[in-house]
């Protein structure tokens, strides 16, 4: 097929068998002055733009359909804490097909391990206890650190509690996630106790393994549950107190140390959550 070619000569097509067609064409590009070559430039920059556009959309709409995934996962997990998680369930929840969990996900595994990561995203920290490279003071990038993570899990408390006591009970029941967050996490302790080593706040007669072994304990969501839950306390009062336990656990001459904020009892009203349990 020939394709016309831009720019048109005009007065080439006065006498063409379709001339009258081109110098039609002719008058109307002169009345817009423009010329051929204009025109395909703004015909192809249109299909460009609408390309793109429906590119968006398609991107817009598969980021949806994740969303929807996710938030079924979320709300089946809050739900029915006992009750085992069924792909096709949460499918059905979402308003897609099983093979749309697979194909967004790639596995059962890949779900949970999204769902991790969901869960640290939607608290606005990407890595509970991780450290903050722009401080340079390593005790209190542990004590920032411990302040981020303590309200994420106080806002997922629940579905973190069906994870952590699903794993306890089988470690395959939520395809791992639990043990990917935990190698995580130990990372990012790991980092923060050769911090601490380097700048001379570690306790002279403990070694990184033992501080990273104490700090994993301290900072879990195991711990933090017993005093959130178990206790009752606010997440300000638990994020004191695990602070507290690191630094007394961790750090030499604690007691020179000035301690955290709001020190209050732990049975009095000020040290308690004002929600209902």
């Amino acid at each position: 097929m020939t394709k016309a070619r831009f720019p048109l000569n005009c007065r080439s097509m006065k006498h063409s068998p379709v001339g009258n067609f081109h110098q039609t064409l002719c008058l109307l590009l002169d009345s817009l002055s423009l010329d051929g070559r204009t025109v395909k430039w703004k015909l192809g920059s249109g299909i460009m733009a609408s390309r793109k556009y429906d590119q968006r959309l398609r991107a817009d709409a598969a980021e949806q359909t994740r969303r929807d995934i996710l938030d079924a996962l979320y709300q089946r997990l809050r739900d029915a804490p006992t009750e085992p998680v069924s792909v096709e369930r949460i499918a059905a929840m979402a308003g897609v097909s099983r093979s749309t969990v697979y194909l967004v996900f790639g596995s059962r595994a890949g779900l949970f391990d999204a769902l991790g990561d969901d869960l640290r995203h939607r608290g606005g920290f990407t890595g509970p206890v991780a450290p903050d490279a722009g401080n340079s003071d390593a005790l209190q990038a542990l004590r920032e650190s411990i302040r981020a993570a303590v309200p994420i899990f106080a806002e997922h408390r629940d579905v973190l509690r069906v994870l952590y006591s699903s794993a306890t009970l089988d470690r395959q029941a939520v395809d791992g996630v639990v043990d990917r967050m935990a190698e995580e996490r130990a990372a990012g302790l790991a980092v923060h106790v050769e911090r601490l080593a380097d700048q001379g706040f570690l306790r002279p007669d403990l070694s990184t393994s033992d501080a990273v072994n104490l700090l994993w304990a301290v900072t879990g969501f195991e711990f933090f549950d017993q005093l959130y839950t178990g206790r009752g306390l606010s997440a300000e009062t638990v994020a004191d107190l695990v602070i507290a336990a690191a630094e007394r656990l961790l750090v030499r001459d604690s007691a020179s140390i000035a301690p955290p904020q709001d020190r209050s009892p732990a049975g009095s009203a000020a040290g308690r959550r004002r929600h209902p349990r």
